[in-house]
This record gives structure tokens, sequence and C-alpha cells, in this order.
């Protein structure tokens, strides 16, 4: 009998090293998510301090100058700077976008490798806790009657509970950093995200800097390089502004309307005031179209007459360069709407009208040299006219001089298109 209890003793010893000594191996070996995960910063952070510098003060240069008196050196001075302030915040965005792809990258490869380690890593722990708690389910009394004296037993014992400490405590950090795992891939799927954010910002800062560029030559195309025609064309510009404003003011105000636009066979009636667009800023400035929108509403209206009915006040208004470089509210001579070309031509009021075409007169209601308001000739001869009135309520096909005086016309213009 003790020959087979000493047979059975040998089989449990070698059973217990064979599981306490691996496990203690794989424990002092495993990784952690802060060896074998943590990205290896690739920004320079004193370039992108000095970047951000630049940036900081080039936004307050730009705003200092706006508020200086306008001449066409300062303006020029602003267009500059912002040039210069755009292509920094491209060269940021840039630097962003490399430092975020590479740390996405680098991660994403340790954390690809990393999982499947702790793959198998849990598979083999599942094996080796059930091995272990088969070779705990020993009886009691059998080890007992294995162990050569107490204090054997006792240490047996604890051996079994060592082994099964040392694989539960494993299993638990193995799932723990297989967690902080999946919240590290959530993270750098935020920074994924973030990437196509600053691309798409890369493409606007891009774009805007092209426009800015455009400006720049467009101002200096347009006042050819001179201070004296900047300042008449400023002055020219500000005194057609002023007048719309002082002719909307003196007519009750540029308060909004509802349900202006109607179409018929000559083209589409538009108000300024209508709410569809006039609580829109004029070109992004101070002034909207229902105070100072009558001859964008005018032109709008005449390009529906020529067969672009889609043209509407605001699509011509949303084209930057519709608008004058040195004023970026008043309407230039020659724009471009639904993709056609529109010139504004001086003209006489019965040849056009008798030949079906429209013509845009600017009149000053309080007798002034200078037009306060444009409007559209829709039909007639010799003073008797039917217009389409861009501020009057439903002014669709009206009487001209039920409104104004020939007197009052000061600009007369036919529409090449």
């Amino acid at each position: 009998m003790k020959k087979y209890y000493r047979i059975y003793y040998f089989v449990v010893v070698l059973a217990l090293a064979f599981f306490i000594f691996p496990v203690s191996l794989l424990f002092a070996q495993t990784p952690t998510p802060s060896d074998t995960l943590t990205p290896t910063p690739t920004e320079d952070p004193q370039q992108t301090n000095d970047l951000n510098n630049k940036i900081r003060d080039l936004e307050s240069k730009v705003q200092s100058l706006q508020s200086e008196e306008k001449s066409l050196s300062s303006q020029i001075s602003v267009m500059d700077n912002q040039i210069k302030l755009t292509e920094y915040r491209i060269e940021a965005a840039k630097s962003q976008i490399v430092t975020i792809s590479d740390d996405i990258g680098s991660a994403t490869n340790k954390i690809e490798h990393l999982e499947s380690s702790l793959t198998d890593i849990t598979k083999t722990l599942l094996a080796r806790i059930s091995a272990t708690y088969q070779l705990g389910s020993i009886q009691p009394l059998q080890l007992l009657l294995s162990s050569q004296n107490f204090t054997d037993f006792i240490n047996k014992t604890n051996y079994i509970h060592i082994v099964q400490e040392h694989d539960k405590k494993l299993m638990y950090n193995t799932l723990q950093a297989k967690n902080d795992y999946a919240n590290q891939k959530d993270i750098f799927e935020e920074k994924k995200q973030k990437v196509l954010a600053l691309q798409t910002q890369l493409v606007s800062y891009t774009d805007q800097l092209d426009q800015e560029k455009s400006n720049k030559q467009r101002l200096l195309s347009e006042t050819q390089g001179s201070e004296a025609n900047y300042a008449r064309l400023l002055a020219q510009a500000k005194a057609q502004l002023a007048g719309f404003s002082r002719f909307t003011q003196s007519q009750g105000g540029a308060s909004l309307l509802g349900n202006q636009t109607a179409c018929d066979d000559w083209g589409c009636y538009y108000n300024q005031r209508d709410s569809q667009w006039g609580g829109n800023s004029l070109n992004g400035t101070e002034y909207t179209l229902a105070s100072d929108g009558c001859l964008v509403t005018s032109m709008a209206m005449v390009y529906t007459h020529f067969g672009f009915r889609s043209v509407t006040p605001q699509t011509i208004n949303s084209n930057s360069n519709n608008f004058a470089s040195y004023y970026p509210a008043f309407l230039k001579k020659t724009i471009v709407a639904d993709g056609t070309t529109a010139s504004r031509v001086a003209s006489s009021i019965d040849s056009e009208l008798s030949a079906g075409r429209p013509v845009i007169v600017g009149i000053s209601y309080d007798s002034g040299p200078l037009a306060d308001h444009f409007l559209v000739l829709i039909s007639g001869s010799g003073g008797n006219y039917q217009m389409n009135d861009p501020y009057t309520p439903s002014g669709h096909n009206i009487s001209f001089t039920s409104k104004y005086s020939v007197g009052s016309i000061r600009e007369i213009e036919r529409i090449s298109i």
C-alpha cells in the first residue's frame, strides 16, 4: 500500500512543478500597455509654439491695419498680411496632419500586434486555469495521505493556492489590458476623425489663399495701382451705398416681407426685402440685401428675363468676385451668375424696350446728382413705363410714374449677356 502512496505522491509533485514554474515565467514576461502602446511624439513643440505665435501676431496685426484709414497701400498691407496668415494656418494644419497620422500609423501596428498576443495569452490562461482547478479539486484527504508529514501537506496545499492565485491575477491583468487597448483604439479613431477634419480645413484654407491672392490682383487691376484712382473709386462706391441707405430710410426702412417672388413669361420679379434673402449680409459687409440690395436684385430679375430662372439676388450676392475689391458692398459693372457673364452698358430706354430688352435705371428720389435706387423698366415708351421695383412691396409690373418721375432718372443701362 505504501508503494502506491509513494507513486501517487510523485505524480502530484510533478504536476505541481509543471504548473507552478511556467505560470511564474509567463507572468513575469507578460507585456503591459504602458510598455508597448504609448506612441512616440513626432511633433516639435518649439516649432508648433513658434507657428502659433506667428499666427496670433498676424491676426492682431491684420485687425489693427483694418482699423486704419483706407488707402491703397493700407489695403495692400492688409491683404499681404492676411495672405501670410492663411499660409501659416495651412502650414499649421499640415503639421498637425503629419503628426497625428504618424501617431495613428505607429499605434495601429502596435495595437494589432498586441491584440493578437493578448488573444493567444487569454486562450492559454483559460486552459491553464482549467487544469489548475482540476488539480485543486484533489480532496484534502487524498493530499494528506500522499504527504510524508503535516508540514509537507501544508506546503502542497499552499502550492495549489499560489498557482490558482497567480493564474487568476494574470487573467485579470490580461483582460484589463485588452480593455485598455480597446479604449486606445477609440482614442485613435478620434484622431483619424480629427485628421479628416483637418484635411477639410486645409482645403478651405487653400481655397481662401487662392481667393486672397486673386483679390489682391483684382485690387491692383481695378485701381491700376494708383492711390488717386483708389481714392476716386472708393468715394464713388461709398456715395452709392450711402444713397441706397438714404433711400431705404426715406421709404420707411428695410423691414422684411414674405411671398414676394412672382414669375411669368417675362421672367421673375424679386424684392430685395424678401425674407428668403433680405436679412443676408451684402457680400459679408455691414449692409444687407434688404437695405442696400436694389441693384443686386434688379440684376437678378434681368437674368431671369434672359432665361436664367435659377438666379436669385442671393446667387449674385454669394459670389464675392461680383463686388469691387476696394469696397466689397459695391456691385461691379460686370458680374457672373449661373456661369453666365452680364455687363451693364450705358444706353437709352425706348430703343431697348422696343426691342423687348429690359433696362435698369438708377433714380434719385431726393433729386440729388447720384442714383439712390435702382429698378427694372420692363415695357413702355415715351415716359409711360412699367417697372419691377425691388423695394416696393409686390412691385411687380407696376407703373413707373406711380412712384417716381421720369426726371428722377440718373442712370440708364442695358444688360449685355
